[in-house]
């Protein structure tokens, strides 16, 4: 299994695996509508899974949003859902890839090599007829390791170091609107605009907008290389806060190619007394 997704037909085939874990890690930003993620967890989810907040299994001696928690936050965390370290964590989210490939990416960064994203996630779920249940899971503690892998994790200083040496290249899933600095960003204090020398591939241009499941493979590498992405050298993957930085990572793995995160994204490098920036097309 090295495609980092699963189907909804493989998962319901190995829903009832005893090393199987099943993780709702929906996100949806401050700014959208109620209901919160947690609260459509509680109405419906897929039958065992439990509730992974990125919000709140996070670093909080930081302003900066969801940030990477500290490994032995993650451990408690974790292992309160009732996960070990050895097991099968398949994480799913509404079907919008808000969450869930954050998350994968957490767990990997933590060294948990055995986990995947459910493709299509709860919406393609449901579409193919598998059923929801509201039963709130309440499993039993397990003990948990998680180790950081820091080749894994871009810092604002490792960043900064990029803009002049171009070692890495940084590729940026937001909004091309965003990126080229036109609109305003949703978090605010935030300027406008991209880190200088970045290329642009919006998540969801990795998305079948009718199935909701990633594009294939064959389709993904024509994308990243369309803007001129070389996929035999180093990637960072960034967004606007760490969250859909997480759809690129999760499309690179497909295509075998190992690629970091930076963490903070433009939540810490558009702040105003940050870095320079650039703005217009490309």
């Amino acid at each position: 299994m090295t495609d980092p997704l699963v189907s909804t037909a493989w998962l319901h085939d190995h829903l009832s695996d005893s090393d199987i874990r099943v993780i709702d890690a929906a996100y949806r930003m401050p700014a959208m509508r109620p209901p919160l993620a947690a609260d459509e967890y509680k109405a419906r989810h897929i039958r065992g899974a439990v509730f992974f907040d990125i919000d709140q299994v996070a670093d909080h001696t930081t302003n900066l949003p969801h940030m990477l928690p500290p490994p032995l936050l993650f451990a408690r965390e974790v292992g309160a859902l009732g996960i070990e370290s050895n097991d099968l964590v398949v994480i799913y989210d509404r079907g919008d890839y808000m969450g869930a490939p954050r998350a994968w990416w957490t767990f990997g960064t933590f060294g948990h090599d055995r986990v995947k994203v459910l493709d299509g996630g709860l919406k393609k779920w449901i579409a193919d007829g598998y059923p929801v249940d509201a039963e709130i899971v309440t499993p039993a503690p397990r003990t948990y390791h998680a180790h950081l892998k820091e080749d894994r994790v871009r810092r604002l200083s490792q960043m900064r170091d990029n803009v002049e040496t171009g070692t890495e290249q940084v590729i940026d899933a937001r909004a091309r609107e965003r990126f080229e600095g036109t609109a305003a960003e949703p978090w605010p204090g935030r300027r406008s605009g991209r880190i200088p020398g970045s290329l642009n591939v919006p998540f969801n241009e990795l998305i079948d907008p009718v199935t909701g499941e990633m594009k294939s493979a064959a389709a993904l590498r024509t994308i990243f290389e369309g803007v001129h992405a070389d996929l035999g050298k180093p990637i960072v993957t960034t967004c606007g806060s760490g969250v859909t930085a997480g759809v690129l990572s999760l499309a690179l793995a497909r295509l075998g190619v190992e690629s970091a995160l930076y963490d903070g994204s433009w939540a810490e490098w558009g702040l105003p007394d940050g870095p320079r920036i650039d703005t217009g097309k490309i």
